[in-house]
């Protein structure tokens, strides 16, 4: 079969490349991919929104699964716009319709989400610019430190964990009365600071049936010791320590159950993924948000520590026979390095040529922000490459992920060498 992934990222990276395995695949197309997804399929350059440019693409090619990496296209209700064609409405999309999508496109849905289906999650209280004085009032009675997060999709910029009551009063203005975040911000949630070590779980699930796959930790920060500003992740661990069978079992029971069940009752069909940012409070899970897609870059580690087939899998969600399908998932340990841009986060240096891929000894480099310019292979993201590998133990993953990043060079290149040694 034909298949085609939506996106230009690490995570798009990944998926091409376990994709590109199944003996199921015959011709893989990446739009619009980047210069790392060229080894796996075609890349093809339509933007991840112009659906009727994907439509053009799906018909020509003969494409019979969508697999869709990023928010945005979900959000917009990519999978709505194939479902309401005549042409597309049998070709299967991975990824939730626009309604199961607002579980991310909307942080004031997804935690009236969880309070109806009783999943742990921090108390809350949601404003706008017509209540904005009484969201003044309730940070006053609300404990330090307190995180406001605009409710829409605002590129992961959109939450502010601040720790002043003066703090707060200032950027909820700002977030409301100024939007900050633009359109994102039209609404903001307030809630409960949770103290913890985060934790990404991940779930396949076809509305019915479900499957767990392997957890991951990422890495925010921009420093080491988790120290400056927030990135789109700069690395990350698969499996974590402290999320033994005791721990998942208390994850299944309370939230993926509940989760899964409460869509059912909602009457919101959900075929796709479901990614569960938790906080391990004292070894209690509690569920900090939803996204309606995979990590990055935990989706580089998750895929290395995929055995089984990733298709047959996908093709369990689309089809709706997931609880027939078979995972298995390696017991050994995956390590995510991710090379950012000099500046990163902030303006980054851009086109700059990378050399030395190939002196990587046991690691693969999905690549992320790259792009081919003649011969060359150039930056053109803030996260340029992630450099993953699977070892027998944390200690050795982590050792080998640094040790390949190391050997590869861009003008400003950087990247973390402390992913992971908080948990070993």
């Amino acid at each position: 079969m034909n298949i085609l992934i939506l996106g230009s990222g690490g995570r798009e990276s990944a998926f091409a490349w376990k994709v590109a395995q199944s003996p199921k695949c015959e011709k893989l197309f990446i739009a619009p991919g980047n210069a790392g997804t060229t080894q796996y399929g075609t890349n093809v350059n339509i933007k991840v929104t112009d659906f009727e440019g994907i439509k053009a693409l799906v018909l020509k090619e003969n494409i019979s699964l969508v697999l869709v990496g990023p928010e945005e296209p979900l959000v917009k209700g990519v999978h709505d716009f194939f479902l309401a064609d005549e042409q597309l409405k049998n070709i299967p999309v991975v990824g939730p319709q626009q309604e199961g999508a607002q579980l991310e496109g909307s942080k004031d849905f997804s935690k009236q989400f969880m309070e109806k289906h009783n999943i742990p999650t921090s108390a809350y209280k949601t404003f706008t610019k017509d209540t904005l004085e009484d969201g003044l009032n309730y940070l006053a009675t609300a404990g330090l430190p307190v995180v406001l997060k605009a409710d829409g999709l605002a590129a992961g910029k959109g939450v502010l964990i601040c720790l002043t009551l003066e703090e707060a009063q200032t950027e909820l203005k700002a977030m409301l009365a100024d939007a900050k975040f633009g359109e994102a911000s039209s609404r903001v949630v307030v809630e409960q600071f949770l103290t913890g070590i985060e934790l990404s779980v991940f779930v396949m699930t076809d509305g019915n049936s479900y499957k767990i796959l392997p957890e991951a930790k990422d890495y925010k920060r921009i420093g080491e010791g988790d120290t400056g500003l927030n990135t789109g992740g700069m690395g990350s661990i698969s499996p974590v320590p402290f999320a033994d069978a005791a721990y998942m079992k208390k994850v299944e029971e309370r939230v993926i159950i509940p989760t899964v069940e409460g869509l059912k009752k909602d009457g919101i069909p959900y075929k796709g993924f479901i990614f569960i940012g938790l906080m391990n409070s004292n070894g209690e899970p509690w569920v900090i948000e939803y996204n309606c897609r995979m990590g990055d870059p935990e989706t580089e580690s998750v895929m290395r520590r995929i055995d089984s087939d990733f298709v047959d899998l996908l093709l369990g969600v689309a089809e709706g026979n997931l609880n027939e399908k078979e995972i298995i998932i390696s017991p050994k340990t995956a390590a995510t390095v991710v090379m950012v841009a000099g500046g990163y986060p902030g303006e980054y240096l851009k086109n700059k040529v990378i050399t030395g891929t190939e002196n990587v000894r046991d690691s693969i480099v999905f690549h992320a922000g790259t792009a081919m310019d003649g011969e060359d292979v150039i930056t053109t993201g803030g996260r340029v490459l992630a450099i993953t590998t699977v070892q027998d133990n944390m200690f050795n993953a982590l050792q080998q992920a640094t040790a390949d990043a190391s050997r590869i060079y861009y003008d400003g290149m950087y990247f973390r060498k402390d992913i992971g040694f908080d948990l070993l």
